[in-house]
């Protein structure tokens, strides 16, 4: 999934698509930093960790600070990307209270915009669907 989402913002950049751009850079982001190891996880190759006056718990050895990311399965990317399609939807609702309908259209345009986003997981149709579905309805309402 990611290599897909990579290869979908290539083709962003070069047609210059900035919905799409903006979504999948949103979407790898949310993805990098799901791998990231929380900072109070101990460092499992730490060969000696010492402390001066000058550094707390500064690490000796060659690549004693490294620490291996976390490993994420395909669910847990599916996941991660259904949320970010998600919040997209409700921050575009929460936009379109406020009468920041240009925002809230963008917002949705990047939720329903990215091929690779949609497709990835069948979860994320039905709720661009929904987010379509209640703008139509507060734009009637509103009209009236």
């Amino acid at each position: 999934m990611r290599a897909s989402l990579r290869s979908d913002l290539t083709a962003a950049l070069k047609a210059r698509n900035r919905v799409a751009i903006a979504a999948l850079r949103s979407a790898l982001s949310a993805i990098e930093n799901a791998e990231a190891v929380p900072i109070d996880q101990p460092m499992n190759n730490a060969a000696e960790v010492t402390g001066n006056e000058h550094v707390a718990g500064a690490v000796i050895g060659l690549g004693a600070a490294e620490v291996e990311r976390r490993h994420l399965t395909d669910a847990d990317l599916r996941s991660i990307v259904e949320n970010e399609v998600r919040e997209r939807l409700v921050a575009a609702e929460e936009y379109e209270k406020s009468s920041r309908n240009d925002v809230a259209e963008r917002l949705r345009a990047e939720a329903e915009g990215t091929p690779s986003i949609s497709d990835a997981h069948p979860l994320t149709t039905p709720l661009i669907s929904r987010g379509r579905k209640r703008a139509r309805e507060r734009h009637c309402s509103q009209a009236r």
